[in-house]
């Protein structure tokens, strides 16, 4: 069995491995050798419950210390890793028997700063929390983002209690979310906890619900786009629709029309598979962008004055205003709404709602007041 993790940063979907026959985290740490140090070469032989498992998935499982990065960095050095003697590929598939060789590296030292950033957190247990990200928060530190992320936060509000399966700048986390996009989440507490809920992921077997408001009207009630997903061919940051693409991955979503105004729509997204930007992309594909979507929709704020209907008045009326326009919005009105899942230890189905943020209401509630279609 496999399991995959969602990562923007990748723009693809990241692989790991459940590991069910152990019982515990403890039973986890207890079954590796003993006395295995960086610099060393240690040796796993590949079970036939682990046959045709992918070689950086299988030392993903091994070896929970090191990131998925960090593994796919050693199996690519020219000494890193074998497979009964010959190098191979991370996506290389294991055969029941085969003799895994790891040249072990120091793991990197990058746990995060904990950082007393309030948490709204949704739903928590012993394996496991949701929490309800904010807008305009990074999920984990990057280039430009050190402070403020979601990581320090839960390393704030959880200490101690999180899984290392991502490594140590990583802890807790599963899936995540884009920096603008607020809504449920969900935080691994141990590593096996966050090896199975990565198997529910892979298996398709936790639905994520998604709210958002867009430019347009959307015609049909119900529509499903399938249309895969590749790198922009010109800009670094943005993802495009690539069906010429051999490298595009297949991309499914399911959208249904919830209510429509004049120039504005609100939609329910659910995703089918995870690719980045994904639903951004497909509304985009729709002639409907998501509203306030600087990367694909061309602008990062709307008024209350435009929403009004306000923004075509004079220049000499505009220049008589001694207040600046009140925005509605600054991000892009996509909201994880919902998230129903099977708990990982007692199989008990969890759903669990993230309420719709502030800003998003009172764009929603001056569309209905001013862009109501009987208006």
């Amino acid at each position: 069995m496999s399991a995959k993790e969602i990562d923007d940063d990748w723009g693809e979907e990241l692989e790991i491995e459940p590991l069910d026959e152990l019982e515990t985290v403890e039973e986890q740490a207890a079954w590796a050798p003993p006395e295995e140090k960086p610099g060393e070469v240690a040796k796993r032989v590949v079970s036939d419950a682990e046959a045709g498992w992918r070689l950086d998935l299988f030392l993903a499982a091994k070896f929970p210390q090191y990131s998925r990065v960090l593994i796919r960095k050693v199996i690519q050095a020219p000494d890193g890793v074998d497979v009964d003697g010959k190098h191979g590929k991370p996506s290389f598939r294991l055969k029941p028997g085969s003799v895994v060789s790891f040249k072990l590296v120091e793991p990197p030292r990058e746990s995060p700063i904990p950082e007393d950033i309030p948490l709204d957190v949704l739903y928590e247990d012993d394996d496991l929390a949701v929490v309800n990200k904010p807008a305009d928060m990074v999920v984990h530190p990057a280039r430009g983002h050190w402070s403020g992320t979601l990581v320090g936060a839960l390393a704030n509000r959880f200490a101690g209690q999180l899984s290392s399966n991502r490594g140590p700048a990583r802890p807790g986390i599963v899936h995540r979310l884009d920096r603008d996009t607020s809504g449920a989440i969900i935080v691994a507490k141990n590593d096996l906890a966050h090896a199975r809920l990565a198997a529910l992921f892979e298996e398709k077997r936790i639905q994520k619900e998604y709210f958002a408001i867009v430019l347009g009207t959307i015609n049909a009630d119900r529509e499903i786009v399938d249309m895969p997903i590749g790198h922009h061919p010109k800009y670094r940051v943005k993802m495009a629709i690539a069906p010429n693409d051999p490298e595009a991955k297949p991309a499914q979503t399911y959208f249904e029309t919830l209510e429509r105004f004049r120039g504005f729509s609100t939609v329910r997204c659910l995703p089918k598979t995870g690719r980045t930007h994904q639903i951004r992309l497909h509304l985009a594909h729709l002639g409907c962008p998501i509203l306030c979507d600087k990367l694909y929709g061309g602008r990062s704020t709307i008024t209350f004055d435009e929403i009004a209907g306000k923004h075509d008045r004079s220049p000499q009326a505009r220049e008589d205003e001694t207040t600046e326009p009140i925005p509605a919005l600054a991000r892009q009105a996509l909201h994880a709404r919902k998230i129903t899942f099977e708990h990982p230890t007692t199989g008990e189905t969890l759903e669990i709602e993230a309420p719709i943020p502030h800003d998003l209401q009172q764009t929603l509630d001056a569309l209905r007041l001013y862009r109501a279609l009987d208006k």
